[in-house]
């Protein structure tokens, strides 16, 4: 047995081994980055079971291409968008699911990354304990310090983890960027997951060549409407603020952790309920955002939705159905849209897919179609949770309702 104070005590070299990895010293050169290298590593391995990813066809890029030139004329009428900016036209660049996630995660990184900061403004704040654990035998100090501090370390990669686990699931079953309705980086070029949307039409035995059309409607009609300037300012303002909360209740979880950690007894009391340390974290404020949040991006993909299906319903032959395995896909095995969707405080579920299509067509039936592009002319346009649960309410505040 080794004593308390040994040098040779392999659980002190382990635990001190682990600090020294997980905790970038002076002149070590590191970025604070690993966190993120931990999201992409683990992301990767949950879209591609771990197994080498092949390149996309050039072939199925060209036919994405062919196809959205024609979805993209289409989708400028319904919507009175313009799609092309500044004279560019847009493209689509053709990636497996292992590259959209690594391109999702680096999408999110900045909100992702406030949720981090928290964290490490939390270890860097902790006092640094001794790892020598020479006082190994006292429950309330030597082991227990060097814990506490070490899982403040360990908070940040375990939470880029936890994005890369929820990236790497919904990189299975995105179609293409616009798996939520949250914006990307500004650009001409739309990511599409060919393998996803081939293996959907063969799930739901519908044409191939109309899935693929499909989608394109879909992601230009996304595009369209979150890349409008209202409509982005909105959504990263309330992004920005859901991050910044999430990580207010980051750090107060990780700071009562590292507290428990030193006291045996409230890590017991944590270990068996351990509700009972995350009931008070989140705040009325937080509630308020991931609220308005979630009633925007139901409106946006409802509409989306909407869109999508009046115009498939011209252009191809399986409309009914496409929409059917739509909805089902969405609503019976979303596990990958709710994990990720949940780290900014996101619902997606069944009930705000039918409480958004219920405000798109209580706005339809009360104003017509026409009605509709109100909704992204202008950021105070915008609907308000309470406006999505009650149509009327919007179309008297915007002045469409007599």
């Amino acid at each position: 047995m080794f004593g308390a104070g040994d040098p040779n005590n392999p659980m002190g070299r382990l635990l001190g081994d682990l600090m020294k990895v997980l905790s970038p010293g002076p002149g070590s050169g590191g970025d604070g980055d690993t966190w993120f290298e931990a999201a992409r590593t683990l992301a990767h391995g949950v879209a591609t079971d771990g197994g080498p990813e092949e390149n996309a066809d050039p072939l199925v890029r060209m036919a994405f291409e062919e196809l959205g030139r024609v979805a993209e004329l289409h989708v400028t009428n319904a919507t009175g968008i313009s799609l092309s900016s500044g004279g560019s036209q847009l493209s689509f660049d053709a990636v497996g699911p292992g590259q959209w996630s690594f391109l999702a995660l680096e999408a999110y990184r900045p909100t992702l990354q406030l949720m981090v900061e928290a964290q490490q403004q939390a270890a860097a704040a902790a006092p640094s304990p001794s790892t020598d654990l020479s006082d190994l035998d006292d429950p309330t100090g030597g082991l227990g310090g060097f814990l506490s501090q070490f899982a403040l370390t360990l908070g940040p990669v375990l939470l880029g983890m936890q994005f890369g686990s929820a990236a790497g699931h919904l990189a299975r079953r995105a179609f293409g960027q616009y798996a939520l309705p949250l914006p990307w980086p500004e650009s001409n070029t739309l990511v599409l997951v060919p393998a996803n949307v081939a293996q959907f039409a063969e799930d739901w035995s519908l044409p191939l060549q109309e899935v693929q059309l499909w989608v394109c409607v879909r992601e230009l009609t996304m595009h369209a409407v979150v890349t409008r300037p209202g409509v982005r300012a909105a959504l990263l303002r309330l992004l920005g603020d859901a991050a910044a909360h999430a990580a207010a209740s980051q750090r107060s979880f990780v700071d009562q952790l590292g507290d428990g950690l030193g006291d045996p007894n409230m890590l017991e009391n944590v270990l068996q309920d351990p509700e009972s340390l995350l009931a008070d974290l989140v705040s009325p404020e937080q509630r308020n955002i991931s609220n308005a949040l979630t009633a925007l991006t139901t409106a946006i993909g409802a509409y989306v939705d909407h869109v999508t299906t009046g115009i498939a319903a011209s252009l191809t032959s399986s409309s009914a159905a496409l929409n059917e395995a739509w909805y089902r896909y969405r609503v019976e095995d979303a596990k990958g849209e709710q994990a990720f969707a949940g780290l900014f405080g996101l619902d997606v579920g069944q009930a705000e897919v039918d409480r958004g299509a219920a405000f798109i067509s209580g706005v339809v039936e009360r104003a017509g179609e026409d009605a509709l592009a109100r909704l992204w002319a202008d950021e105070l346009d915008l609907p308000t949770p309470a406006e999505v649960d009650a149509p009327g309410l919007w179309l008297a505040r915007i002045g469409l309702l007599d």
